[in-house]
């Protein structure tokens, strides 16, 4: 616009039209020049000179910041506007519609989370994660009161008749211990028996009506299945699934027994190997989805999915407890996030909020300045247009 009206200026006298282009590149430079001068000052002293009302940005940098902060908490994480937006979205069809068809968008969104998940777990420390998967477990199963879960199943399943083959399964092995076992019986009755009955062999028919008399006893068990021992069996049974469900003292034993078992260093090396295992499951399934979709841990996401789809109670379940998490993390960490926002902002140098403020809007600011010059040499022309007319 200088050099134009340079060029006009000198050449006014050719022709009056001429004038206008003078006119219009005046103009245009003051406006140029005033719109260069705004933007300038909204990141640094124009020319680094010191003007009043200039350097507006780096000036005002924590209150930017701070007014971010505020417009965030007031405008998205308050527990009414996450409620309000929480409440137009359906997560649970979402979810869904991807388990039931997870290769929806080339596979790209699976992959990508597969490739996270891998890298998280990788990344953690595992000896530390580990330790906290394991005290956890632990920890539930010793908060865990099993006795009256035991006595519950019991109880259901001698109703269920479930518990007969466990008498049976009894009665057989008494069986093979009494015919495994004959010498031991023989011998017990031979060393306590005295001389008169060794010397005169009754200490072997003893034994043997000992013997014979077990035999048939067991044999009877076996064969009837009303008999009065597995009733005496049965009344036993009732009574310990009551008492599981109901005895304090039982209860107590319960839990020792329960807590003696995790203590041991066999059932710790077994909660170990199951961590192990998960943890190499879920390796496996995160580096290779397209092999863990296709088991059974698959279709039972595709079913999963297809439940959700199909089952609206279960949606507008989901979808509660959704809003509510969301909302409940909006209430409780809103205010921290806040702070993180204003308390970053205000770590940052003034070059640094510059920089990425102008790099982020860079562009339009340059149409800003030719708009200005296009708007100003427009503004010359009319007004040396009036100028002519009046």
């Amino acid at each position: 616009m200088a050099a134009l009206f340079v060029l006009a200026r000198s050449t006014e006298h050719l022709h009056p039209l001429i004038g206008f282009v003078r006119a219009f590149a005046e103009a245009a430079m003051v406006g140029g020049l005033a719109d260069w001068f705004a933007v300038t000052a909204l990141f640094r002293h124009p020319l680094g000179l010191s003007i009043p009302h200039t350097a507006i940005i780096p000036r005002n940098k924590d209150r930017i910041g701070d007014t971010l902060a505020l417009f965030l908490r007031d405008n998205f994480l308050t527990p009414a506007v996450v409620a309000r937006r929480m409440h137009k979205l359906d997560v649970a069809s979402a979810a869904g519609r991807f388990l039931a068809s997870p290769a929806i968008g080339d596979g790209r969104l699976r992959q990508g989370a597969s490739r996270l998940v891998a890298d998280i777990l990788e990344a953690l420390d595992q000896e530390r994660l580990g330790g906290m998967v394991k005290a956890g477990l632990r920890q539930r199963i010793r908060a865990l009161n099993i006795a009256p879960l035991l006595g519950q199943a019991l109880e259901a399943a001698m109703k269920d008749g479930r518990h007969r083959p466990l008498i049976d399964g009894v009665v057989k092995w008494a069986a093979k211990t009494l015919d495994a076992n004959e010498h031991l019986i023989r011998d017990m009755v031979h060393q306590r028996a005295g001389r008169i009955m060794r010397w005169t062999g009754l200490d072997e028919n003893l034994a043997n009506a000992i013997i014979s008399g077990l035999d048939k006893l067991i044999g009877e068990m076996a064969s009837d299945p009303a008999h009065p021992l597995r009733a005496t069996a049965e009344e036993g049974l009732a009574k310990l699934a009551a008492d599981l469900q109901s005895s304090r003292r039982m209860q107590d034993r319960v839990a020792r027994v329960r807590d003696e078992l995790l203590d041991n260093p066999a059932m710790q090396r077994w909660i170990d190997g199951l961590w192990e295992q998960a943890r190499a499951g879920l390796l496996r399934a995160a580096r290779d989805p397209d092999a863990a979709m296709a088991g059974r841990f698959g279709e039972a996401l595709r079913q999963l999915g297809a439940t959700l789809q199909g089952d609206a109670r279960l949606r507008v379940m989901i979808n509660r407890f959704a809003r509510r998490t969301a909302v409940g993390t909006a209430a409780s960490y809103g205010d921290g996030i806040v702070r993180l926002v204003s308390e970053t902002v205000r770590g940052w140098d003034a070059d640094t909020v510059t920089g990425r403020l102008e790099n982020a809007v860079g562009r339009d600011l340059q149409y800003i300045r030719i708009n200005g010059t296009l708007v100003g040499g427009l503004v010359g022309v009319i007004l040396h247009a009036a100028a002519m007319f009046l």
